[in-house]
Order: structure tokens, then C-alpha cells, then sequence
């Protein structure tokens, strides 16, 4: 596979699917611009190279094509700034008008297309839209890793028509760090996994069955497990119909000598809401009409103790509600741990989506090793599944 160090762009025009699914405010001002940040890198080694650089990427899920509150206009300004250059923009992403603006662009510049989910072809995967974006530039590259599972027209299928296509710089990172987890961990290997459902995590618990030392499970979806032992959970989050997949994953960590690690106790309260009546129940026999929320404080001290002996971490998904500030003790201390025991020398890889929006809202960004940009993708990956945006550019 080759790499964005060694193409040479003099000259080029490269196309880059870009990730700039940016959250906005009514006001369409961008509230968290990491997207835009991380991109910037990759742009900059096209420019100073002496290539040119085309911009395309979605942003959030459109139903009726173009609307002005999914415009990528909106993020123009902003991008101009990071990258101290003027991004010119055009109002689409094909046709004639897209077709001279990409013509007429010259060396150190920067165009951004407009959103291509205006287009259902993007969705569809259609090879008819596919060759229109390609036929703006030399080299493509893919640098959006959240959509990197995706087997969309601009993910995926248009780098078929390139002869020079690559990863960016984000996609490299990505699939290195990753790559550091599954295929050469050192141990012991820790692998923290929460969130609301066993459903969403269930493929990669199993595959993690085979690389991790110690698996712990936190969030909602622990009280299925319970659950599946014959506790009692109250009312809390429960999906009887993964109870006999619980049960497996169980036997299965036992007969492979993989710790499982679930949470003894629990913070409980009679609702799911913030100031509802609150109290620590052992997990295993919460009362009825009440649900946990978060994990307790016996929890909480029998995972930091794993998590400050590993040498590798994963962390995928929240230990409880820590969106509701009384329910965020929980995910507050895991993410103490980690950066402790990555401050000891361990690697930590933070596998997106909730688990990064709780590192960064915690303030702990910068104490772990790696935050990946892709929630979806990232889980993917770790499912054992090949990524359609990154197997389309070998």
C-alpha cells in the first residue's frame, strides 16, 4: 500500500474524502472543529508539495437533498483559518460548474465540494457518480476513517478509476494504533468495554475472546449478564434475547483463561433522570423499580486495580449515564485509570464515539495515547470485518 510520504503531488490534483461531519449550533457555528484539525495535516502535505487539493465529505444525514443546514458552506471560514489559506467552494459536487472549478484550480490551492449526501448516489455506492468525482483529480485519498466502513460512491467505490490512491495521514494512524491492539498487544491486554447494549458489542467481545487478558464490561448492557447468572437487576436496561449469548461469552472467557471482569455493585435510582432518588445496590440483587445507571464504588476499585496492571488498553463505551453528572463517577474513574496507567507506560487506544466524547468532555485527552475518530469503523475493525475504505486503496 502506499503512503501519502511517498506520492509526489507537484502538479497533482488530489481528491481527498475527508471527514467534516462537524456538529453546528442553530446559529450553523461549529461547536467541536477536531475533524477540521485533524484533516489539516494531510491537506498541508498536498499543498506545500506543489499539488492541489479537492475536498469532499458528507455531513450529517439529509433527506431531502440539498439543505442549507447540511451546506458545507458553513464550514468554510473556519477551515480557511486552520489552513491560513482561502478554501474556494462550489455549491455542488458534480457536474459542469464543479468540473471548471476543479479545472481552474491551481498549485497550493484548496476547493471544497459540497456535501455529497445531497446526492443519493453517494449512499448508494453508484459507479455512475463515482467516475464523476473521480474524473476531478489525479490521485485520490481516503482520510475519513469514521466512514471507513461504509461502502459509499466517495469511500469506496471511486478509487477503483486511480492508479496513485492512498490513505491520509488520519487513516494511517488509525489503522496503525488499531493494529497495535489486535495484532501485537503486549500484556496484560485489558480491554474495557461499556455502553447501553450486549447487541452492539457482542461480535467484538467475542473476537477480543482471543487477544485480551482481561475484558471488562461496564455500562448498560452488564445487566444482561447479570441477568443471564440468574441476578436480579430491577428494572434496569436488560435484552432478553442476548441472554444466551451472555452466557457463552462467560463460558467461553472461562475455558480460555480470559478474566472477565463485571461491575459488583451499582448506583441505582428509581428513574432514568438525574435527580431521581439514588442509591448503591449490589448488582446482582437491585430492587424492583430501580435501575442502575452507573457503576459502584467496589466497581470501580476492581477495575482500576486491572487497568493500572495493564500494559495495553482498550477502551470502548461509557461505564454509565455520564452524560447526568450524578451518574458520571463511574466513567470519570475509568478514565482516571487510564490515563494513570498510561502515564506508567501502557498504551491506550480510546475507540471513539462516547468513549472519546467522555475523555474529552473529562479533560483527559491528552493523557492517553490515541483517540480514534471513528465509532463505527473502529468497531468494525476490531470485529475482525475488512473496511471498505481502506481495502479499496491496497
Amino acid at each position: 500500500m502506499n503512503t501519502i510520504d511517498k506520492i509526489d503531488f507537484n502538479g497533482k490534483k488530489a481528491i481527498i474524502r475527508v471527514d467534516f461531519n462537524v456538529p453546528l449550533n442553530d446559529a450553523f457555528e461549529i461547536t467541536d472543529d477536531s475533524r477540521l484539525v485533524a484533516a489539516i495535516p494531510t491537506i498541508h502535505k498536498i499543498i506545500e508539495n506543489g499539488g492541489s487539493a479537492i475536498l469532499m465529505s458528507h455531513l450529517g444525514r439529509p433527506k431531502n437533498g440539498a439543505e442549507n443546514k447540511f451546506s458545507l458552506q458553513h464550514i468554510v471560514n473556519r477551515l480557511s483559518e486552520l489552513l491560513k489559506t482561502n478554501v474556494k467552494f462550489v455549491a455542488d459536487c458534480i457536474g459542469d460548474t464543479v468540473n471548471a472549478a476543479a479545472m481552474e484550480l491551481k498549485s497550493g490551492e484548496v476547493l471544497l465540494l459540497e456535501n455529497l449526501r445531497f446526492y443519493k448516489e453517494e449512499e448508494a455506492g453508484d459507479i455512475e457518480f463515482s467516475k464523476k468525482l473521480a474524473g476531478l483529480a489525479d490521485i485520490y485519498i481516503n482520510d475519513a476513517f469514521g466512514t471507513a466502513h461504509r461502502a459509499h460512491a466517495s469511500t469506496a467505490v471511486m478509487a477503483q478509476f486511480f492508479e496513485i490512491k492512498t490513505l491520509g495521514y488520519i487513516m494511517a494512524k488509525e489503522v496503525e494504533n488499531a493494529e497495535k491492539i489486535m495484532k501485537a498487544p503486549q500484556s496484560p491486554f485489558t480491554a474495557i468495554v461499556g455502553g447501553a447494549k450486549v447487541s452492539d458489542k457482542i461480535l467484538i467481545i467475542r473476537n477480543l475472546l482471543s487477544v485480551a487478558d482481561n475484558i471488562i464490561i461496564g455500562g448498560g448492557m452488564a445487566f444482561t449478564f447479570f441477568k443471564a447468572q440468574g441476578g436480579n437487576i430491577g428494572s434496569s436496561l436488560c435484552e432478553d434475547d442476548r441472554i444466551e449469548d451472555c452466557k457463552n461469552i462467560i463460558s467461553e472467557a472461562e475455558s480460555k483463561g480470559v478474566k472477565l471482569y463485571l461491575p459488583k455493585d451499582s448506583h441505582c435510582s428509581k428513574g432514568f433522570g438525574n435527580d431521581n432518588d439514588k442509591q448503591m445496590c449490589d448488582t446482582n440483587s437491585i430492587p424492583e423499580g430501580y435501575m442502575g445507571l452507573d457503576i459502584g464504588a467496589m466497581a470501580i476499585a476492581s477495575f482500576s486495580e486491572c487497568i493500572l496492571k495493564s500494559k495495553t488498553i482498550l477502551w470502548n463505551g461509557p461505564m454509565g449515564v455520564f452524560e447526568m453528572s450524578n451518574f458520571a463517577a463511574g466513567t470519570t474513574a475509568i478514565a482516571e485509570s487510564v490515563a494513570q496507567a498510561t502515564q506508567n507506560g501502557a498504551f491506550s487506544l480510546i475507540g471513539g464515539g462516547d468513549s472519546a466524547a467522555a475523555v474529552n468532555q473529562l479533560g483527559f485527552a491528552d493523557k492517553v495515547s490515541y483517540i480514534s475518530t471513528g465509532g463505527g469503523a473502529l468497531l468494525e475493525y476490531f470485529e475482525g470485518k475488512e473496511l471498505p475504505g481502506i481495502a479499496s486503496v491496497k
